[in-house]
């Protein structure tokens, strides 16, 4: 069994047994979040450059003696902010398409469709050890590819942002499920700042009217929501 923790934003924790990782911790004081709350990780990802997603990653890394997980370039970006080279997935951090392991979770890096100064932006697809495949999104507007990621991948849960301006939308958000084929979505990247939208009733929505076999899953922000695989899919 694994749990997906949501801490406003995109910020997420995906645990399974001894085994997490920490995506894009970035703690808006509107959710009621902080780094303290996140507790041991072995693995920090940040999808890029940006500062409501990078966000505690360094002081995490230091903290925690987590590894970082990044894109080549913005891995080298946040070395000279102070994460220690040695706690650098490979060195130097990986690139799309790639593959790396720590702790018994696969991560997968994908395309992301956005901006960012340094390196590109990625989103990332973790397998985590009891078999359940989580991908986080990153910031993006929705591409094609997402269907190729899903037969590849199988992926159970999505990560999903939905606030629009700078990422997909509700509709966009809904079709992007369908695409991937995924049995849950969780939105993120809406309510943090007034010009994206302010909570999640286009996205259950739209998902109904499109992708109607996948199910909004709407965690609390500090709320960690268990995910398990039975023999007739996946279980929440």
């Amino acid at each position: 069994m694994s749990t997906i923790t949501w801490y406003g934003h995109s910020a997420f924790k995906i645990a399974c047994g001894h085994a997490a990782a920490v995506l894009d911790p970035f703690f808006a004081p509107r959710w009621g979040q902080s780094a303290a709350d996140v507790g041991a990780a072995d693995l920090v990802l940040v999808t890029h450059d940006h500062g409501d997603h990078v966000g505690e990653a360094v002081s995490l890394c230091r903290k925690t003696g987590s590894m970082l997980g990044a894109v080549v370039g913005t891995a080298e970006k946040l070395r000279d902010a102070g994460v220690p080279e040695g706690q650098i997935l490979n060195g130097i951090g990986f690139n799309i398409g790639g593959t790396l392991e720590c702790r018994g979770m696969a991560v997968t890096m994908t395309q992301a469709f956005h901006s960012s100064d340094s390196g590109v932006p990625v989103g990332y697809i973790l397998r985590m050890p009891d078999g359940l495949v989580v991908y986080h999104a990153g910031d993006t507007g929705i591409f094609a590819g997402m269907e190729l990621l899903g037969r590849l991948y199988g992926i159970h849960v999505a990560l999903l942002p939905v606030g629009g301006v700078f990422t997909m939308d509700a509709a966009q958000a809904a079709l992007a499920c369908r695409l991937l084929g995924c049995a849950a979505a969780v939105p993120m990247h809406w309510g943090t700042f007034p010009v994206l939208a302010q909570d999640v009733d286009g996205f259950r929505q739209a998902l109904a009217a499109t992708c109607p076999g996948c199910a909004c899953v709407e965690p609390a922000p500090g709320q960690a929501r268990e995910f398990s695989l039975t023999r007739n899919g996946l279980r929440w």
